[in-house]
């Protein structure tokens, strides 16, 4: 097994009782996934935004494409420095692969309560429990923190505005492409309102059914994910689950429900998931861009498909689901015409 096993949670302790029911040793329960094909998401060279007028138009095209037909699509030459990334990288590599009890009561850095996660607490089956940790945290934890010696924490600083440049310039395209003013990002979505999520997926040898991270869609505006080369990310594309064929030099970007609610359904948000890895550990760092609690999502295409919310009222009713049926529900709660949702 790959990594130091005194860094794992204790998955098969606490989740025991979803264990119980395997009438075989766990060892001999080694059912693989269904094969899914490969696919290269749309390549998208940002330098085409700094040539000559049709290149420009041309970029801001296919970006808009890749979001109504993928929902996913990657980006080169995007303005942040592989040096940075790897910097970042080895800075998480080591903030988790500390041993679990430090992680758990993790105090260098100023992040807020429960920014440690693993696992699903919700979980009341195998198929809802992800094989996974992750520092999720609130970029008002580490921006002007004036915490400069700690190199994992100056390192977060500066990926986060260089990161939330991208994203907020991606945005602004994507609500040029729909005819829309481009101030509303600016206005809502400040660098301190924004996410950064460190995420580790431990060897998992012990059940390849499990998942590193369940079928989900995300509940930003937009996410910039940086992989590693040991891959796992997979999409939906045409009711098909497809691998994501990782490419180094990339940063992967998709849509989230708030984009989709405000684009009228134009921009996809795409159920999308990680598959455990028997022998590698697997890392990836997340930016969410996402507004403040108070603002209101509303299309300002009619007729909408959606009503008017708020992004602290998406984010509690996504909780609340969580808490009742195990997993997320999402934009289908705020159709004007919902349909009735049973726990049942």
């Amino acid at each position: 097994m790959a990594g130091d096993s005194s860094a794992d949670p204790p998955f098969e302790i606490t989740y025991k009782n979803l264990f119980k029911d395997l009438s075989e040793p766990l060892e001999n329960n080694f059912s693989e996934l269904p094969v899914v094909e490969e696919c290269e998401l749309p390549l998208i060279d940002l330098n085409q935004l700094n040539r000559g007028d049709i290149e420009r138009q041309t970029c801001k095209k296919l970006i808009g494409r890749a979001s109504q037909e993928w929902g996913f699509f990657q980006v080169i030459n995007h303005g942040i420095s592989l040096e940075l990334l790897e910097t970042m990288r080895r800075e998480q590599v080591k903030l988790l692969k500390k041993p679990f009890h430090e992680k758990e009561t993790y105090k260098d850095l100023k992040f807020s309560e429960g920014s440690y996660r693993w696992g699903t607490p919700s979980a009341t089956c195998l198929k809802q429990l992800s094989w996974s940790e992750a520092f999720h945290v609130s970029l008002s934890d580490v921006l002007g923190s004036g915490n400069g010696l700690n190199s994992l924490s100056s390192t977060m600083e500066q990926l986060a505005t260089t990161v939330s440049e991208l994203a907020q310039k991606l945005a602004d395209i994507l609500a040029e492409e729909m005819g829309h003013k481009t101030g509303f990002f600016r206005e809502t979505c400040l660098p301190n309102t924004c996410y950064l999520r460190l995420n580790r997926y431990p060897p998992c040898p012990i059940y390849p059914r499990i998942m590193g991270i369940m079928p989900h869609t995300d509940s930003d505006f937009l996410t910039v994910l940086h992989q590693d080369n040991i891959g796992g990310l997979q999409l939906v594309k045409d009711d098909k689950w497809f691998a994501v064929k990782p490419n180094p030099e990339a940063l992967i970007v998709n849509i989230g429900d708030l984009f989709q609610a405000w684009s009228n359904n134009l921009y996809k948000s795409v159920e999308h998931r990680v598959v455990a890895n028997a022998k590698n550990e697997r890392f990836s760092t997340a930016y969410f861009f996402c507004p403040s609690y108070n603002t209101v999502i509303k299309s300002e295409v009619e007729p909408g498909l959606y009503r008017s919310f708020t992004f602290g009222e998406y984010r509690k009713q996504v909780q609340q689901d969580v808490q009742i049926f195990g997993h997320k529900i999402g934009l289908p709660r705020f159709l004007m015409h919902q349909k009735v949702f049973s726990a049942d």
